[in-house]
């Protein structure tokens, strides 16, 4: 579904620029005039729609939107040209294990920039990282990540060289977590020697109410341990 909803936008951001070429050069004409008014009004609702999620009605809009200004363009009432628009590759990586509403609120952030990659951190990587194996596994982690909505695509980490997979996917942004113990600086020029040069490196400063999965995991080992005692309702 995110690689659908990464077309759509895809699709509205050209149109969007055509729009504005055609509007700038439109021949003296009262009808082209409100053709391409009528052209943009179809584009607010493909971005409504989208926004909704429908996106078979999102793309009928834009596909109508796209036909008016197609129609001017033949009628030598206006020009524009077509010019493709490339959604940013944007990476995330993180452990993932036992998913928790603030996993979702950073992917989130992150797919807001683009077209969004994950790295899963392997087991080896996790108990080098955290002293301790994961809850689930990197394939059952892997599987999980790869159906949450905003992810297009998920990959295991190499458990080696983690900036291996990084020049696999060469991404335009990198977004890192508030927790992640990663220098920006250093990340920056180690990804210039490995040639990505262009690579934005960013980090979501806040965290969504101090979710923590090793802080979930103590949680229900207390639970577990020393069950708490329900009164029955008489």
């Amino acid at each position: 579904m995110s690689n659908q909803v990464a077309r759509v936008r895809s699709y509205i951001s050209s149109l969007e620029s055509a729009l504005k070429e055609a509007k700038t050069k439109i021949k003296h004409s009262k009808e082209a005039g409100e053709i391409i008014k009528l052209s943009e009004l179809y584009m607010e609702d493909a971005k409504y729609y989208l926004n909704l999620g429908d996106i078979i009605t999102s793309t009928s809009c834009v596909a109508y939107a796209e036909g008016l200004i197609d129609a001017l363009r033949i009628l030598g009432l206006t020009e524009f040209s077509w010019k493709k628009y490339e959604a940013n590759r944007v990476l995330a990586a993180g452990t993932f294990d036992l998913l928790h509403p603030g996993h979702i609120y950073f992917l989130n952030r992150a797919h807001e920039l683009g077209l969004l990659y994950v790295i899963v951190s392997r087991d080896a990587s996790v108990v080098k990282s955290k002293g301790r194996p994961p809850i689930m596994s990197e394939q059952d982690r892997l599987t999980v990540v790869s159906s949450l909505k905003p992810v297009y695509r998920a990959v295991l980490g190499d458990a080696e060289d983690y900036l291996k997979p990084v020049v696999e996917i060469r991404p335009d942004v990198i977004l890192l977590g508030p927790d992640q113990s990663v220098d920006e600086a250093q990340l920056v020029r180690e990804l210039e020697r490995k040639g990505l040069p262009a690579v934005r490196v960013l980090r979501v400063r806040e965290r969504l109410n101090n979710y923590s999965s090793t802080q979930l995991i103590r949680r229900a080992y207390e639970i577990l341990n020393n069950p708490p005692r329900y009164s029955h309702l008489s």
